[in-house]
């Protein structure tokens, strides 16, 4: 929190800092020095940090006399030869350690409406892969498709993966949340939506809507649609299902049924006397929030807890409807720092706004999607009056007088 950036980065900056000074102290003092770029030292602790220290300052030995002449290319590949050469079981070990490690990620593109897919696969293996993509690229490329090869084998991979025609396997349902403003939906703003947490355009919002029978506002098969209800602050007041928006029309009000009026037929869950959030709760707190609250956390909410601010042992309620509001999506590691770490304070506003503060007394505030900020103080009026004149120039005029 003091370096206001994610857990992730702070690890690794931590964990890099830790390498030059263990495992590379040459790469440290060429990089305090100027004599080595910072890209090329990130290339010798990409490669070197797992190694046994002594072993990564033979190779850095080995490495640092010509590493500023190289490519980062270059130089990555020449460390790994010369790890190989020295330490080659290690690397073996380290290998298999890294292939348990293996992942498939997710993130944000720098162009609009794109995001990445990411996996960390062993090097033959993704040779491999690439491979099949790409010829199967040109095939569609000879068959006459007049799209860029980049954006054929993308549309390989998606195909290979989600497999469209094949209907001899038992069906794997995506579940995506789709996150819309009704005026986006019916064309009335260009306001961009999300997918899984992920930024779409309204363009692709409508195509997705439209590919799930959802355009239509219908709850496509095998999924569902939430109805959020926010207000003019864009602070989450309500959530609700198609199907009980279609009761209360029919029913109206129970109190005044022959005439408008202005009751509430809606509002946030109530209040539970138990440990675990309701249904209710769950849906409210997941739409609300989308993902980890913690400042700097990005974790979707698909893989955070409606977790307590205030434990519920030491009394924290079970609400996110009053001025005891207590709930908010955590990952499970920042669920855990609110249990089991000592010193460290988390409040919660009825709207969500989260505040924490660290023991040394940092404190940083987030707030859900969607919810403005307040509107920033106007400066008081200056009321010091002009200048005074000064005393060596009485006629006021202007120099060289």
């Amino acid at each position: 929190m003091v370096l206001d950036c994610g857990r992730r980065s702070a690890s690794l900056l931590a964990q890099r800092a830790w390498i030059y000074r263990e495992s590379l102290p040459g790469t440290w003092a060429a990089l305090a020095d100027g004599a080595l770029g910072e890209a090329r030292a990130t290339v010798l602790v990409d490669v070197l940090q797992h190694t046994d220290p002594a072993v990564a300052r033979q190779v850095e030995s080995r490495l640092l006399p010509g590493a500023a002449g190289w490519t980062t290319h270059m130089l990555r590949k020449r460390a790994v030869a010369a790890l190989l050469a020295v330490d080659a079981d290690a690397v073996d070990a380290r290998r298999e350690d890294a292939e348990r490690q293996a992942d498939v990620r997710v993130h944000p593109s720098a162009r609009e409406g794109m995001s990445t897919l990411a996996a960390d696969l062993p090097a033959p293996v993704a040779a491999a892969c690439s491979d099949l993509v790409d010829q199967l690229a040109v095939l569609l490329r000879k068959d006459g498709d007049g799209r860029p090869i980049g954006q054929l084998r993308a549309a390989v991979l998606a195909d290979l993966i989600q497999r469209p025609w094949d209907d001899s396997r038992p069906p794997v349902t995506a579940h995506l949340q789709l996150i819309a403003t009704l005026s986006a939906l019916t064309g009335r703003s260009g306001e961009a939506g999300e997918v899984n947490g992920l930024p779409i355009t309204v363009g692709q919002l409508r195509d997705l809507l439209r590919a799930l029978d959802g355009l239509g506002l219908r709850t496509p098969v095998g999924g569902s649609v939430t109805l959020a209800l926010t207000d003019d602050d864009g602070a989450l007041r309500a959530t609700t299902s198609l199907e009980h928006v279609r009761r209360l029309a029919r029913r109206g009000c129970s109190t005044h049924p022959d005439a408008e009026c202005e009751c509430r037929v809606l509002d946030r869950p109530t209040t539970v006397d138990g440990y675990a959030p309701s249904a209710a709760q769950q849906t409210f707190i997941h739409t609300r929030d989308r993902t980890c609250r913690f400042p700097g956390c990005g974790q979707r909410a698909g893989w955070a807890e409606a977790d307590h601010v205030v434990p519920h042992a030491c009394g924290g309620a079970t609400d996110c409807a009053t001025d005891c509001a207590n709930l908010c999506c955590l990952c499970r590691s920042h669920h855990r720092l609110t249990t089991f770490a000592h010193g460290w304070r988390f409040t919660l506003t009825a709207d969500g706004v989260l505040t924490v503060t660290t023991p040394s007394g940092i404190t940083r505030t987030t707030r859900p999607p969607g919810v403005r900020p307040p509107p920033a103080e106007e400066a008081p009026p200056d009321d010091t009056g002009p200048p005074a004149e000064d005393p060596a120039d009485p006629d006021g005029d202007p120099p060289p007088f």
